[in-house]
């Protein structure tokens, strides 16, 4: 069977691997001239399905809560299962207890606790969320590594090319996130910093709870760590405001002062597609298959929405598309 999959974002990668594993002929085309650039590059990279119910649907929980054990297969090494820590300032205490109320698989840890998962933060945060579930990834990493996965298995990807360009498939996965033709999407702008400093370390991703501004911090290899929070309903794909810069640095500096010394080594903008729910479909017509809407929640859900596509795919009879 040959499949043509249009993208080769995260949800592209995700779906090409699935249509391999199965035995398809996959061939995948991307429209930008190498790989990168997409909405994918610029995520977090957190596997926490169980934080992430605290402002999503149980959809987004059931259908992420395997994600790590799916990147772990595809992308051995890539992993790290080291859950996430949830604090808040003393004056946002009853954040704490909202996003408790909101989410599961979590268990109160005292100022001690926080010590001794992360050294750097001692004596900052009396009270904490751990949910001792949860893993990351570094996207850029996981991206290539499976690219290169699928390369070295036969999946043919060729960047710098327009997929209307190429026929002769049986089926086609459409995996093109905001340059898909539907418009029930809209774009919501995720601004990001990776901020370099050898003064904090860290095991995993922290979340600091805030009425205004919440921030995540998740490390990176070589004292990096990836900053991010905004969630902006724009398609906007200009350079980070000033706005967002000083709320992101700001809230680094609450979670550590340290932060004010680091360097920025880089900022960015990722546009993410989403559909009203904000949550992500999979839809088939004819045989075309549709992956898309996956808001803030790319690497966590793409598994599973590759699986239930590939199994669209398999499920037909294949017919040649012009």
């Amino acid at each position: 069977m040959r499949v043509l999959v249009k993208g080769a974002g995260v949800a592209g990668l995700t779906a090409a691997f699935e249509l391999a594993t199965r035995g398809a002929t996959v061939t995948v085309a991307e429209i930008g001239p190498c790989l990168g650039g997409n909405a994918s590059w610029f995520a977090g990279g957190m596997l926490a399905p169980w934080c992430e119910r605290e402002s999503a649907e149980q959809p987004v929980l059931d259908l992420g809560r395997h994600a790590a054990d799916w990147w772990d297969v595809a992308t051995p090494g890539q992993v790290t299962r080291a859950g996430t820590l949830v604090v808040a300032a003393s004056r946002d205490a009853g954040e704490l207890e909202r996003f408790a109320c909101r989410t599961s698989g979590h268990r109160w840890v005292d100022e001690g606790e926080i010590a001794r998962l992360e050294p750097d933060l001692a004596d900052r945060f009396w009270r904490g969320l751990f949910f001792p579930g949860e893993a990351h990834i570094d996207p850029r990493q996981a991206m290539t590594a499976l690219h290169d996965k699928l390369v070295a298995t036969g999946v043919d990807i060729s960047f710098a090319t327009d997929a209307r360009q190429l026929s002769g498939f049986e089926h086609e996965i459409d995996c093109s996130g905001m340059a898909a033709d539907d418009e029930r999407l809209r774009g919501v702008r995720g601004e990001m910093m990776i901020l370099h400093t050898p003064d904090i370390a860290l095991s995993r991703p922290v979340r600091l709870l805030h009425p205004r501004f919440p921030l995540y911090a998740v490390p990176r290899a070589g004292h990096c760590f990836m900053i991010g929070a905004t969630m902006i309903e724009s398609q906007s794909g200009e350079p980070v405001t000033v706005r967002s810069m000083m709320e992101l640095l700001g809230a680094a500096c609450a979670l550590h002062p340290a932060f004010g010394e680091a360097g920025i080594v880089e900022t960015g903008v990722g546009v993410r597609p989403a559909f009203s729910d904000n949550l992500p479909r999979v839809e088939a017509r004819g045989n075309s298959v549709a992956i898309n809407g996956l808001y803030r929640h790319g690497f966590l859900l793409a598994p599973a929405m590759a699986r239930q596509a590939a199994e669209l795919v398999f499920s037909h009879e294949p017919m040649e598309l012009a």
